[in-house]
């Protein structure tokens, strides 16, 4: 039996699986247990997409004209499916939608960046740049917090010092508990700053493949 916060977890990444199935029919027709499997290749190893969640969301995608479908209707799993054209127009939506699941985009980007292929390099440098800002955004918020967790430790022990029955009373901020806050956040300020690195490789990559392919046009 489903609690509250699976039905809003899985209302939360619908429209990721929806973009991550669509990305892989931009490549090609495809039948479900390929797409399964692709599906739970990407997001995995323990999120995992059961039949039960990817098959009335394909059934979805096909009733709302962005997927088609042939093969045997007795076997789901060997009907072979295409994306329509509306389906191509809902995936170059998703793909230039910067707002969508936020809270998950570190890992949205990474799935977008699978499909760079179907998109041109402006729209690439644009979704890199909006990531390589996401990624800064969120170093500048955790280095803030950071100093006011230092800040909050100085003046816990100077709490402790100078009046220790007050200081007793916020026992919980103990000099310890910041220690293993600020060791966290401090962890996730080195993670956010490789994704940050990683990113501005990326658009160096495209960056040099545009002039790449302008020198070939002008057969320099």
């Amino acid at each position: 039996m489903s609690d509250g916060r699976e039905i809003l977890n899985w209302k939360e990444v619908e429209a990721l699986y929806e973009f991550i199935l669509l990305a892989q029919l931009m490549n090609g027709p495809a039948h479900g247990y390929l797409i399964a499997k692709i599906i739970n290749d990407i997001i995995g190893p323990f999120a995992r997409i059961s039949y039960g969640r990817l098959y009335p969301l394909l059934a979805k995608l096909e009733e709302s004209g962005l997927i088609t479908a042939g093969g045997k209707q007795h076997n789901r799993q060997l009907r072979i499916f295409h994306i329509t054209e509306a389906g191509k127009m809902r995936f170059r939506i998703l793909m230039d939608d910067t707002g969508l699941n936020p809270g998950e985009y570190q890992k949205l980007f990474a799935y977008k960046v699978t499909a760079f292929s179907h998109i041109s390099v402006a729209d690439r440098l644009r979704l890199i740049d909006h990531f390589i800002n996401h990624c800064q955004t969120n170093i500048f918020h955790l280095q803030a917090e950071v100093e006011d967790m230092v800040v909050k430790g100085a003046e816990m022990d100077e709490l402790r010092q100078t009046s220790p029955e007050q200081a007793h009373e916020y026992s919980r901020l103990d000099t310890y508990s910041i220690e293993n806050i600020v060791n966290v956040l401090q962890h996730s300020i080195d993670i956010w700053k490789l994704q940050l690195e990683w990113a501005k490789q990326l658009r160096e990559r495209e960056v040099k493949l545009t002039a790449m392919t302008k020198n070939e046009k002008t057969g320099e």
